[in-house]
Protein backbone atom coordinates (compact mmCIF):
# COMPACT_ATOMS: atom_id res chain seq x y z
CA UNK A 1 0.00 0.00 0.00
CA UNK A 2 1.21 3.80 -0.78
CA UNK A 3 1.99 5.85 2.12
CA UNK A 4 -0.80 7.07 3.44
CA UNK A 5 -0.20 10.91 2.58
CA UNK A 6 -0.43 10.00 -0.96
CA UNK A 7 -3.79 8.41 -1.06
CA UNK A 8 -7.36 9.93 -1.24
CA UNK A 9 -10.19 8.83 1.52
CA UNK A 10 -11.65 7.98 -1.43
CA UNK A 11 -8.77 5.84 -2.25
CA UNK A 12 -8.39 3.79 1.16
CA UNK A 13 -12.02 2.79 1.47
CA UNK A 14 -11.61 0.02 -1.09
CA UNK A 15 -8.32 -0.59 0.49
CA UNK A 16 -9.98 -0.78 4.16
CA UNK A 17 -12.09 -3.18 2.10
CA UNK A 18 -9.49 -5.11 0.71
CA UNK A 19 -8.04 -5.47 4.18
CA UNK A 20 -11.06 -6.60 5.97
CA UNK A 21 -11.72 -9.38 3.14
CA UNK A 22 -8.39 -10.90 2.84
CA UNK A 23 -8.09 -11.68 7.09
CA UNK A 24 -8.39 -14.51 8.38
CA UNK A 25 -9.92 -13.28 11.41
CA UNK A 26 -13.59 -11.50 11.88
CA UNK A 27 -11.99 -8.13 12.66
CA UNK A 28 -8.87 -6.11 11.87
CA UNK A 29 -7.12 -3.47 14.15
CA UNK A 30 -6.44 0.05 12.16
CA UNK A 31 -3.19 0.03 14.28
CA UNK A 32 -1.73 -2.63 12.75
CA UNK A 33 -3.36 -2.66 8.54
CA UNK A 34 -2.97 1.00 8.66
CA UNK A 35 -0.71 2.76 10.99
CA UNK A 36 -0.02 5.84 8.79
CA UNK A 37 -3.25 7.02 8.49
CA UNK A 38 -4.26 9.35 10.50
CA UNK A 39 -6.87 8.66 13.63
CA UNK A 40 -9.60 11.50 12.41
CA UNK A 41 -9.44 10.31 8.39
CA UNK A 42 -9.82 6.33 9.61
CA UNK A 43 -12.35 7.60 11.97
CA UNK A 44 -14.20 9.89 8.62
CA UNK A 45 -13.93 6.23 6.74
CA UNK A 46 -15.71 4.05 9.19
CA UNK A 47 -18.36 6.21 9.93
CA UNK A 48 -18.88 6.34 5.84
CA UNK A 49 -18.63 2.93 5.66
CA UNK A 50 -20.91 1.63 8.63
CA UNK A 51 -23.51 3.67 8.10
CA UNK A 52 -24.05 1.82 4.82
CA UNK A 53 -24.07 -1.10 6.92
CA UNK A 54 -21.44 -2.28 5.23
CA UNK A 55 -18.63 -2.27 8.41
CA UNK A 56 -18.96 -1.73 11.96
CA UNK A 57 -15.82 -0.68 14.56
CA UNK A 58 -15.18 -0.27 17.88
CA UNK A 59 -12.98 2.52 18.76
CA UNK A 60 -10.02 1.03 20.93
CA UNK A 61 -8.13 3.36 23.72
CA UNK A 62 -4.92 1.74 24.79
CA UNK A 63 -2.00 3.02 26.85
CA UNK A 64 1.85 3.27 26.09
CA UNK A 65 4.79 3.65 27.23
CA UNK A 66 7.05 6.19 25.02
CA UNK A 67 10.94 6.89 25.78
CA UNK A 68 11.75 10.44 26.99
CA UNK A 69 14.72 11.53 25.33
CA UNK A 70 16.89 10.83 28.02
CA UNK A 71 15.80 7.55 28.11
CA UNK A 72 16.78 7.72 24.69
CA UNK A 73 20.13 8.49 25.35
CA UNK A 74 20.69 5.21 27.46
CA UNK A 75 19.46 2.97 24.97
CA UNK A 76 22.18 4.40 22.73
CA UNK A 77 25.00 4.67 25.07
CA UNK A 78 24.23 3.03 28.54
CA UNK A 79 22.41 4.47 31.93
CA UNK A 80 24.56 7.04 34.14
CA UNK A 81 25.48 4.33 36.57
CA UNK A 82 26.59 1.64 33.84
CA UNK A 83 28.97 5.11 32.03
CA UNK A 84 30.65 5.24 35.47
CA UNK A 85 31.11 2.59 36.45
CA UNK A 86 32.75 2.03 32.60
CA UNK A 87 34.60 4.73 33.09
CA UNK A 88 35.65 3.91 36.57
CA UNK A 89 36.48 0.54 35.56
CA UNK A 90 38.48 1.15 32.43
CA UNK A 91 41.26 2.75 34.64
CA UNK A 92 43.32 0.16 36.50
CA UNK A 93 44.26 2.62 39.22
CA UNK A 94 40.81 4.31 39.55
CA UNK A 95 39.48 7.99 38.94
CA UNK A 96 38.67 11.12 41.18
CA UNK A 97 36.06 12.71 40.37
CA UNK A 98 37.09 15.42 38.11
CA UNK A 99 39.07 12.49 35.76
CA UNK A 100 35.39 11.05 36.28
CA UNK A 101 33.59 14.03 34.22
CA UNK A 102 36.42 14.63 32.13
CA UNK A 103 36.37 10.89 30.71
CA UNK A 104 32.63 11.06 30.71
CA UNK A 105 32.13 14.52 29.45
CA UNK A 106 28.92 15.12 30.86
CA UNK A 107 28.79 16.68 34.95
CA UNK A 108 24.82 15.49 34.82
CA UNK A 109 25.41 11.57 33.88
CA UNK A 110 28.85 11.87 36.49
CA UNK A 111 26.55 13.03 39.34
CA UNK A 112 23.32 10.83 38.61
CA UNK A 113 25.79 8.11 38.05
CA UNK A 114 27.54 8.32 40.91
CA UNK A 115 24.89 7.37 43.37
CA UNK A 116 23.12 4.93 41.31
CA UNK A 117 26.66 3.27 40.69
CA UNK A 118 27.37 3.04 44.69
CA UNK A 119 23.98 1.57 45.44
CA UNK A 120 24.27 -1.31 43.16
CA UNK A 121 27.98 -1.30 44.97
CA UNK A 122 29.67 -1.38 41.53
CA UNK A 123 32.01 1.14 42.83
CA UNK A 124 33.23 2.67 45.95
CA UNK A 125 35.90 5.53 47.55
CA UNK A 126 39.20 4.07 48.04
CA UNK A 127 41.19 7.78 49.38
CA UNK A 128 40.12 10.75 47.44
CA UNK A 129 39.42 8.37 43.86
CA UNK A 130 36.65 5.77 42.42
CA UNK A 131 37.43 2.31 41.94
CA UNK A 132 35.53 -0.19 40.80
CA UNK A 133 34.92 -3.42 43.45
CA UNK A 134 33.16 -5.92 40.36
CA UNK A 135 34.42 -7.27 36.67
CA UNK A 136 31.18 -7.11 35.04
CA UNK A 137 27.35 -5.47 35.22
CA UNK A 138 23.98 -5.82 34.34
CA UNK A 139 22.51 -2.78 32.65
CA UNK A 140 18.62 -3.32 33.85
CA UNK A 141 17.96 0.68 33.01
CA UNK A 142 18.75 -0.09 29.71
CA UNK A 143 17.47 -3.44 29.41
CA UNK A 144 14.30 -2.05 30.68
CA UNK A 145 14.06 0.77 28.66
CA UNK A 146 14.73 -1.17 25.34
CA UNK A 147 11.66 -3.55 26.21
CA UNK A 148 9.57 -0.70 26.41
CA UNK A 149 11.11 1.06 23.12
CA UNK A 150 9.80 -2.45 21.13
CA UNK A 151 6.88 -3.81 23.16
CA UNK A 152 5.54 -0.33 24.79
CA UNK A 153 4.78 -1.77 28.06
CA UNK A 154 6.34 -3.54 30.95
CA UNK A 155 5.75 -4.72 34.59
CA UNK A 156 3.80 -2.29 36.43
CA UNK A 157 5.94 -1.56 38.96
CA UNK A 158 9.27 -0.51 36.78
CA UNK A 159 6.94 0.91 34.90
CA UNK A 160 6.47 3.04 37.70
CA UNK A 161 9.76 3.11 38.77
CA UNK A 162 10.87 4.38 35.63
CA UNK A 163 8.05 7.10 35.40
CA UNK A 164 9.67 8.56 38.68
CA UNK A 165 12.78 8.67 37.16
CA UNK A 166 11.56 10.61 34.21
CA UNK A 167 12.86 8.49 31.73
CA UNK A 168 9.53 7.45 30.56
CA UNK A 169 6.07 9.20 30.20
CA UNK A 170 2.50 6.93 29.12
CA UNK A 171 0.71 8.06 25.88
CA UNK A 172 -2.89 7.43 25.00
CA UNK A 173 -3.10 5.80 21.61
CA UNK A 174 -6.28 5.50 19.85
CA UNK A 175 -7.43 2.89 17.14
CA UNK A 176 -10.60 0.96 15.93
CA UNK A 177 -11.55 -2.87 15.52
CA UNK A 178 -12.89 -3.22 12.51
CA UNK A 179 -15.53 -5.84 11.22
CA UNK A 180 -17.77 -6.72 8.64
CA UNK A 181 -21.50 -5.28 8.43
CA UNK A 182 -24.70 -6.44 7.38
CA UNK A 183 -23.98 -5.13 4.08
CA UNK A 184 -20.40 -5.56 3.40
CA UNK A 185 -19.33 -5.54 -0.34
CA UNK A 186 -15.97 -4.90 -2.03
CA UNK A 187 -16.79 -1.61 -3.67
CA UNK A 188 -19.07 1.01 -2.40
CA UNK A 189 -22.46 1.39 -4.70
CA UNK A 190 -22.97 5.20 -5.08
CA UNK A 191 -26.24 5.96 -3.40
CA UNK A 192 -28.48 9.00 -5.06
CA UNK A 193 -29.35 11.62 -2.43
CA UNK A 194 -32.08 13.39 -4.85
CA UNK A 195 -35.28 12.31 -6.65
CA UNK A 196 -34.65 13.90 -10.43
CA UNK A 197 -37.38 14.52 -13.19
CA UNK A 198 -34.49 12.20 -15.39
CA UNK A 199 -34.90 9.59 -12.84
CA UNK A 200 -38.67 9.68 -13.16
CA UNK A 201 -38.55 10.20 -16.99
CA UNK A 202 -36.11 7.07 -17.23
CA UNK A 203 -36.85 4.53 -14.48
CA UNK A 204 -34.02 4.57 -13.15
CA UNK A 205 -35.12 5.35 -9.87
CA UNK A 206 -36.58 1.76 -9.40
CA UNK A 207 -33.05 0.34 -9.64
CA UNK A 208 -31.48 3.37 -7.99
CA UNK A 209 -29.91 3.25 -4.03
CA UNK A 210 -30.63 6.18 -2.09
CA UNK A 211 -29.16 7.56 0.80
CA UNK A 212 -30.87 7.53 3.37
CA UNK A 213 -31.88 10.23 5.99
CA UNK A 214 -30.09 11.09 9.28
CA UNK A 215 -33.31 11.84 11.33
CA UNK A 216 -30.92 12.16 14.67
CA UNK A 217 -28.34 15.10 12.68
CA UNK A 218 -28.12 18.24 14.55
CA UNK A 219 -29.24 21.13 13.34
CA UNK A 220 -26.93 24.16 12.67
CA UNK A 221 -25.56 25.71 15.88
CA UNK A 222 -28.29 28.73 16.00
CA UNK A 223 -25.99 30.16 18.85
CA UNK A 224 -28.83 31.87 20.30
CA UNK A 225 -28.50 33.40 24.23
CA UNK A 226 -29.32 31.22 27.26
CA UNK A 227 -30.16 32.06 30.73
CA UNK A 228 -27.77 31.55 33.46
CA UNK A 229 -28.70 28.50 35.97
CA UNK A 230 -29.18 31.49 38.58
CA UNK A 231 -31.74 32.93 36.23
CA UNK A 232 -33.54 29.71 35.97
CA UNK A 233 -33.71 28.63 39.69
CA UNK A 234 -34.84 32.50 40.21
CA UNK A 235 -37.58 32.17 37.87
CA UNK A 236 -38.69 29.24 40.04
CA UNK A 237 -38.45 30.47 43.03
CA UNK A 238 -40.70 33.60 41.80
CA UNK A 239 -42.85 31.19 40.42
CA UNK A 240 -43.39 29.44 44.28
CA UNK A 241 -43.98 32.95 45.95
CA UNK A 242 -46.39 34.04 43.52
CA UNK A 243 -47.98 30.85 44.05
CA UNK A 244 -48.20 31.55 47.82
CA UNK A 245 -49.82 35.01 47.30
CA UNK A 246 -46.78 37.22 47.88
CA UNK A 247 -45.92 40.16 46.43
CA UNK A 248 -42.31 41.05 45.07
CA UNK A 249 -40.54 43.93 46.80
CA UNK A 250 -38.40 46.25 45.00
CA UNK A 251 -34.55 46.12 46.01
CA UNK A 252 -33.04 47.99 42.82
CA UNK A 253 -31.58 50.11 45.55
CA UNK A 254 -28.10 48.62 46.66
CA UNK A 255 -26.69 51.51 48.57
CA UNK A 256 -28.33 52.04 51.57
CA UNK A 257 -27.38 53.97 55.14
CA UNK A 258 -26.37 52.28 57.80
CA UNK A 259 -29.94 53.13 59.14
CA UNK A 260 -31.82 51.00 56.92
CA UNK A 261 -29.00 48.48 56.75
CA UNK A 262 -28.40 47.87 60.07
CA UNK A 263 -30.39 50.17 63.24
CA UNK A 264 -33.94 49.69 61.91
CA UNK A 265 -33.20 46.02 62.44
CA UNK A 266 -31.89 46.59 65.96
CA UNK A 267 -28.24 45.81 65.09
CA UNK A 268 -26.24 47.41 67.57
CA UNK A 269 -23.56 50.00 66.48
CA UNK A 270 -20.79 48.07 67.77
CA UNK A 271 -21.60 44.73 66.00
CA UNK A 272 -18.93 42.68 64.21
CA UNK A 273 -20.89 42.84 61.14
CA UNK A 274 -20.59 46.51 60.45
CA UNK A 275 -16.70 46.66 60.79
CA UNK A 276 -14.71 47.06 57.69
CA UNK A 277 -13.79 43.14 57.33
CA UNK A 278 -17.27 42.54 57.03
CA UNK A 279 -18.92 45.23 55.44
CA UNK A 280 -18.17 47.36 52.27
CA UNK A 281 -18.21 51.41 52.96
CA UNK A 282 -18.97 53.85 50.41
CA UNK A 283 -15.97 56.54 50.15
CA UNK A 284 -17.75 59.23 47.83
CA UNK A 285 -20.39 60.48 49.32
CA UNK A 286 -19.65 59.07 52.87
CA UNK A 287 -22.53 59.47 54.60
CA UNK A 288 -26.41 60.27 53.66
CA UNK A 289 -28.96 62.84 54.40
CA UNK A 290 -32.00 62.13 56.71
CA UNK A 291 -34.18 60.12 54.35
CA UNK A 292 -37.86 60.56 54.08
CA UNK A 293 -40.57 61.14 51.75
CA UNK A 294 -41.69 64.34 50.34
CA UNK A 295 -45.10 64.39 52.41
CA UNK A 296 -45.41 66.28 55.09
CA UNK A 297 -47.26 64.38 57.36
CA UNK A 298 -45.09 61.34 56.31
CA UNK A 299 -41.73 63.52 57.21
CA UNK A 300 -43.22 63.94 60.71
CA UNK A 301 -43.51 60.31 60.88
CA UNK A 302 -39.95 59.45 60.24
CA UNK A 303 -38.19 61.90 62.36
CA UNK A 304 -40.57 59.98 64.84
CA UNK A 305 -39.42 56.79 63.65
CA UNK A 306 -36.02 58.07 63.68
CA UNK A 307 -36.01 58.88 67.68
CA UNK A 308 -37.57 55.44 67.87
CA UNK A 309 -34.93 53.80 66.83
CA UNK A 310 -32.59 55.81 69.05
CA UNK A 311 -34.68 55.26 72.10
CA UNK A 312 -34.56 51.33 71.16
CA UNK A 313 -30.97 51.82 71.02
CA UNK A 314 -29.93 53.11 74.13
CA UNK A 315 -32.26 52.88 76.84
CA UNK A 316 -34.49 50.47 75.62
CA UNK A 317 -38.69 50.87 74.66
CA UNK A 318 -41.05 48.63 74.07
CA UNK A 319 -40.55 46.12 76.78
CA UNK A 320 -37.40 46.53 75.92
CA UNK A 321 -34.17 47.43 77.88
CA UNK A 322 -31.97 48.02 74.92
CA UNK A 323 -28.02 48.26 74.41
CA UNK A 324 -27.45 50.58 76.75
CA UNK A 325 -24.84 52.56 74.64
CA UNK A 326 -24.47 56.22 73.05
CA UNK A 327 -26.06 55.97 69.90
CA UNK A 328 -24.16 57.85 67.02
CA UNK A 329 -26.75 59.40 64.20
CA UNK A 330 -23.32 60.11 62.25
CA UNK A 331 -22.37 56.22 62.11
CA UNK A 332 -26.25 55.84 61.22
CA UNK A 333 -25.99 57.94 58.16
CA UNK A 334 -23.14 55.84 56.86
CA UNK A 335 -23.60 54.60 53.64
CA UNK A 336 -22.65 51.10 52.59
CA UNK A 337 -23.37 48.04 50.17
CA UNK A 338 -26.34 46.35 51.91
CA UNK A 339 -25.29 43.31 53.27
CA UNK A 340 -28.71 41.56 53.31
CA UNK A 341 -32.17 42.43 51.21
CA UNK A 342 -33.63 42.83 55.07
CA UNK A 343 -33.30 46.36 54.82
CA UNK A 344 -35.16 46.67 52.08
CA UNK A 345 -37.53 44.53 54.44
CA UNK A 346 -37.93 47.01 57.14
CA UNK A 347 -38.34 49.78 54.40
CA UNK A 348 -41.76 48.06 52.75
CA UNK A 349 -42.95 47.63 56.90
CA UNK A 350 -42.57 50.76 57.61
CA UNK A 351 -44.29 52.15 54.46
CA UNK A 352 -47.11 49.64 55.91
CA UNK A 353 -47.34 51.12 59.29
CA UNK A 354 -47.43 54.58 57.43
CA UNK A 355 -50.01 53.57 55.21
CA UNK A 356 -51.99 52.13 57.77
CA UNK A 357 -55.47 53.31 59.26
CA UNK A 358 -57.11 52.99 62.02
CA UNK A 359 -54.28 51.52 63.95
CA UNK A 360 -54.81 48.22 62.20
CA UNK A 361 -52.30 47.06 59.43
CA UNK A 362 -53.47 44.44 56.90
CA UNK A 363 -51.72 40.84 56.47
CA UNK A 364 -49.07 40.89 53.97
CA UNK A 365 -46.60 38.72 52.62
CA UNK A 366 -43.91 40.33 50.25
CA UNK A 367 -40.67 38.66 48.79
CA UNK A 368 -36.96 39.46 47.16
CA UNK A 369 -34.56 37.85 45.53
CA UNK A 370 -31.48 39.97 45.02
CA UNK A 371 -27.83 41.11 45.16
CA UNK A 372 -26.13 41.66 48.69
CA UNK A 373 -22.28 41.97 49.43
CA UNK A 374 -20.37 41.06 52.10
CA UNK A 375 -16.46 41.80 52.57
CA UNK A 376 -16.00 38.15 52.57
CA UNK A 377 -12.77 36.02 51.61
CA UNK A 378 -13.23 33.90 48.27
CA UNK A 379 -13.28 30.76 48.02
CA UNK A 380 -15.06 27.89 46.59
CA UNK A 381 -17.97 28.60 48.25
CA UNK A 382 -18.26 32.29 48.87
CA UNK A 383 -18.21 35.55 47.38
CA UNK A 384 -17.93 39.07 48.12
CA UNK A 385 -21.25 39.78 46.01
CA UNK A 386 -24.08 36.90 46.28
CA UNK A 387 -28.12 36.59 46.12
CA UNK A 388 -30.24 36.39 48.88
CA UNK A 389 -33.95 34.58 48.77
CA UNK A 390 -36.01 36.57 51.49
CA UNK A 391 -39.53 36.10 52.18
CA UNK A 392 -41.94 38.30 54.91
CA UNK A 393 -45.19 37.37 56.24
CA UNK A 394 -47.29 39.78 58.55
CA UNK A 395 -50.66 39.11 60.29
CA UNK A 396 -52.56 39.24 63.50
CA UNK A 397 -52.40 36.33 65.74
CA UNK A 398 -49.02 34.58 63.85
CA UNK A 399 -46.92 31.78 65.86
CA UNK A 400 -43.65 30.29 66.11
CA UNK A 401 -45.38 26.91 65.10
CA UNK A 402 -47.18 28.33 61.72
CA UNK A 403 -43.52 29.80 60.96
CA UNK A 404 -42.20 26.12 61.39
CA UNK A 405 -45.55 25.01 59.15
CA UNK A 406 -44.85 27.86 56.79
CA UNK A 407 -41.35 26.25 56.21
CA UNK A 408 -42.44 23.00 55.67
CA UNK A 409 -44.72 24.43 53.14
CA UNK A 410 -42.11 26.07 51.62
CA UNK A 411 -40.18 24.20 51.17
CA UNK A 412 -41.17 21.02 50.17
CA UNK A 413 -42.44 23.06 46.93
CA UNK A 414 -38.90 22.84 46.21
CA UNK A 415 -38.54 18.86 46.82
CA UNK A 416 -36.83 19.39 50.22
CA UNK A 417 -38.59 17.75 52.86
CA UNK A 418 -37.75 16.21 56.80
CA UNK A 419 -36.66 19.77 57.69
CA UNK A 420 -34.79 20.03 61.02
CA UNK A 421 -35.07 23.27 62.83
CA UNK A 422 -32.33 24.70 65.53
CA UNK A 423 -32.40 27.74 68.01
CA UNK A 424 -29.99 30.45 66.63
CA UNK A 425 -29.47 34.02 67.43
CA UNK A 426 -30.27 37.75 64.86
CA UNK A 427 -30.35 40.88 66.47
CA UNK A 428 -33.47 41.20 64.82
CA UNK A 429 -35.56 38.30 64.93
CA UNK A 430 -36.72 36.47 68.52
CA UNK A 431 -37.39 33.50 68.88
CA UNK A 432 -34.70 32.58 65.42
CA UNK A 433 -34.20 29.26 64.17
CA UNK A 434 -31.85 28.01 61.49
CA UNK A 435 -33.53 25.26 59.23
CA UNK A 436 -31.51 22.15 58.14
CA UNK A 437 -32.13 19.35 55.77
CA UNK A 438 -30.39 15.89 55.17
CA UNK A 439 -28.54 15.84 51.72
CA UNK A 440 -28.34 12.92 50.14
CA UNK A 441 -25.07 13.17 48.57
CA UNK A 442 -23.40 14.58 50.93
CA UNK A 443 -24.96 12.22 53.42
CA UNK A 444 -25.52 14.97 56.23
CA UNK A 445 -27.33 17.44 57.34
CA UNK A 446 -26.83 21.14 55.97
CA UNK A 447 -28.44 24.16 56.49
CA UNK A 448 -30.66 25.78 53.93
CA UNK A 449 -32.29 28.78 55.73
CA UNK A 450 -32.27 31.47 58.76
CA UNK A 451 -35.87 32.41 59.90
CA UNK A 452 -37.20 33.90 62.76
CA UNK A 453 -40.09 36.40 64.04
CA UNK A 454 -39.08 40.12 63.95
CA UNK A 455 -38.51 41.82 67.21
CA UNK A 456 -41.34 44.31 69.23
CA UNK A 457 -37.94 46.57 69.03
CA UNK A 458 -38.11 46.66 65.51
CA UNK A 459 -41.55 46.15 64.63
CA UNK A 460 -43.30 48.88 67.13
CA UNK A 461 -40.95 51.19 66.54
CA UNK A 462 -42.17 51.30 62.98
CA UNK A 463 -45.66 51.99 64.06
CA UNK A 464 -47.40 48.77 63.85
CA UNK A 465 -49.69 47.50 66.15
CA UNK A 466 -47.73 45.36 69.25
CA UNK A 467 -49.60 42.66 68.03
CA UNK A 468 -48.89 42.72 64.95
CA UNK A 469 -46.60 39.88 64.36
CA UNK A 470 -44.33 39.24 61.34
CA UNK A 471 -42.30 36.33 59.62
CA UNK A 472 -38.71 36.37 58.13
CA UNK A 473 -36.88 33.85 55.96
CA UNK A 474 -34.29 34.04 53.96
CA UNK A 475 -31.64 31.89 52.23
CA UNK A 476 -29.04 31.91 49.51
CA UNK A 477 -29.58 31.55 45.82
CA UNK A 478 -26.65 30.11 45.15
CA UNK A 479 -26.11 26.91 47.03
CA UNK A 480 -29.80 24.90 45.80
CA UNK A 481 -28.67 26.28 42.72
CA UNK A 482 -24.85 24.89 43.10
CA UNK A 483 -26.74 21.52 43.86
CA UNK A 484 -29.02 21.35 41.47
CA UNK A 485 -26.21 21.65 38.81
CA UNK A 486 -23.64 19.62 40.49
CA UNK A 487 -21.34 22.77 40.92
CA UNK A 488 -18.49 22.33 43.28
CA UNK A 489 -16.93 25.55 42.99
CA UNK A 490 -18.95 28.94 43.32
CA UNK A 491 -16.10 30.50 40.89
CA UNK A 492 -17.78 28.23 38.44
CA UNK A 493 -21.12 29.67 38.49
CA UNK A 494 -20.49 33.68 39.55
CA UNK A 495 -17.66 35.83 37.99
CA UNK A 496 -14.67 36.06 35.23
CA UNK A 497 -14.13 32.28 35.61
CA UNK A 498 -17.58 30.68 34.24
CA UNK A 499 -17.83 28.11 31.48
CA UNK A 500 -19.60 30.31 28.83
CA UNK A 501 -20.22 26.10 26.99
CA UNK A 502 -21.41 25.10 29.99
CA UNK A 503 -24.21 27.90 30.48
CA UNK A 504 -25.06 27.60 27.01
CA UNK A 505 -25.65 24.17 27.76
CA UNK A 506 -27.57 23.60 31.09
CA UNK A 507 -30.67 22.11 31.51
CA UNK A 508 -33.74 23.75 32.84
CA UNK A 509 -34.33 23.24 36.36
CA UNK A 510 -37.48 21.96 38.35
CA UNK A 511 -36.95 22.63 42.11
CA UNK A 512 -39.53 19.81 43.02
CA UNK A 513 -37.58 16.98 40.80
CA UNK A 514 -34.33 15.33 41.26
Amino acid sequence: MAPAATISTEDLIPEVLQALDKSDQDSISSADAFPAVPFETMKAILDRLTSRSMTTYKQVDTEEAVLEPEAETIVSHGSHEARVFEAVHQAMEGLSIQDLEKAIGDKTVTKMGQGKAFKEKWIKKDGDKLVAITDSITDVTRDQLKVIQETKTHDPKIINELKKRKLIRIQKSFSFRIAKGDKFALEMVKEETDLTAEMLASGSWKTATFKPYNFEALGADQHAGALHPLGKVRGEFRQIFFEMGFKEMPTSQFVESGFWNFDTLFVPQQHPARDLQDTFYISDPKTADRPGPEDENDKRNYAEYFENVREVHENGKYGSIGYRYPWAEDESLRLVLRTHTTSTSASMLYKLASESRNGQSPPVRYFSIDRVFRNESVDATHLCEFHQVEGVIGDYGLTLGGLMEFMQIFFEKMGVTNLKFKPAYNPYTEPSMEIFSYHEGLGKLIEIGNSGMFRPEMLEAMGLPSDYKVYGFGLSLERPTMIKYGISNIRELLGHGVNLNVIEKSAAVRLDKD
